[in-house]
């Protein structure tokens, strides 16, 4: 297979998530380009093979037009802002003219549920967002998809929960002295390794559904005070104090306290059955015992 054959993923916004699939992939037998927010970060990327182009959100390139129009495969991870999402703003037309593409996904968050009460959800409940990041990742999923319902074009949107993994987990707050343990009875939130967000959307490539949402989590939603005190006897430290969620949440953030405002534990269960997914890390357990060993 000569180059030129070589599937080609271009990948907007390729951050923490979008480099979990490019790690997943057989790079010999794919071109790869992305975006990044800084001509610093897209030269970094070119250090690394990868053609890295500079996309701010706010105007239309016509080098990141002309490298969409290449792609076989398209993922987007970059979020809504008060204008809605960038990249259909800008490269709506261009996505939608490309019919070689094979499949699109669209990374989303199981934020888009709201608040369920600990009841769980699968990708059939309703969405109910409760705050306005949420609300416009709901307005983005439906312009994604009407890529499908307008132009038949593959699209498939990913609900992911909380996301984890080297340099970002309870470790790093452990370390840096910030990580608190509170205490909220009845109250769990669902998680994912990032290393398993590259493993779905290898599966998805080679299973396109298209048209289909996935929630993307382990399968054991956890309080967060559990994370934290099984990190903790990883390090071998004393955990922090436990703290009543009514006096931690007067200095919490304003985005931090919203994570605490919804309660919902979300369903996996349609990766396992229509993509054959088996996570490598099905518990927080798993996926912090994996970052332990490769940080030491």
């Amino acid at each position: 297979m000569t180059r030129r054959d070589c599937p080609h993923l271009f990948c907007f916004g390729l951050g923490y998530s979008a480099a979990a699939l490019v790690q997943a992939l057989p790079v010999s037998d794919w071109q790869v380009a992305g975006t990044a927010r800084t001509a610093e970060t897209a030269k970094r990327l070119r250090e690394i093979g990868i053609e890295g182009l500079v996309f701010d959100g706010q105007q239309r390139s016509q080098p990141v037009a002309a490298e969409l129009a290449q792609a076989t495969h398209l993922l987007s991870s970059a979020p809504p802002g008060e204008a809605g999402d960038p990249v259909l703003r800008l490269y709506r037309d261009d996505i939608a003219a490309n019919r070689g593409l094979r499949w699109i996904g669209y990374l989303s968050t199981t934020g888009v549920y709201g608040d369920t009460d600990g009841h769980t959800v699968d990708e059939t409940a309703p969405l109910n967002p409760s705050s306005e990041r949420s609300r416009r990742r709901v307005a983005a999923e439906a312009e994604w998809l009407a890529l499908h319902s307008q132009y038949g074009l593959p699209v498939h949107i990913f609900r992911l929960a909380g996301i984890y993994g080297p340099g970002r987990s309870a470790f790093d707050q452990i370390r840096s002295g910030t990580a608190k343990r509170i205490d909220k009875p009845g109250h769990a939130f669902s998680r994912i390794h990032v290393d398993d967000i590259g493993a779905v959307l290898k599966a998805s490539i080679a299973k396109p559904q298209p048209g289909a949402i996935y929630n993307v989590c382990d399968d054991e939603p956890a309080p967060p005070c559990e994370v934290v005190e099984y990190a903790c006897s990883l390090l071998e430290m004393e955990p922090p104090p436990l703290q009543d969620f009514e006096t931690a949440k007067s200095g919490m953030s304003p985005m931090g306290l919203s994570f605490w405002n919804d309660n919902r534990r979300v369903d996996n269960g349609k990766l396992h059955r229509e993509l054959g997914v088996k996570l490598f890390h099905p518990d927080y357990r798993s996926g912090l015992q994996a970052i332990f060993e490769t940080e030491g």
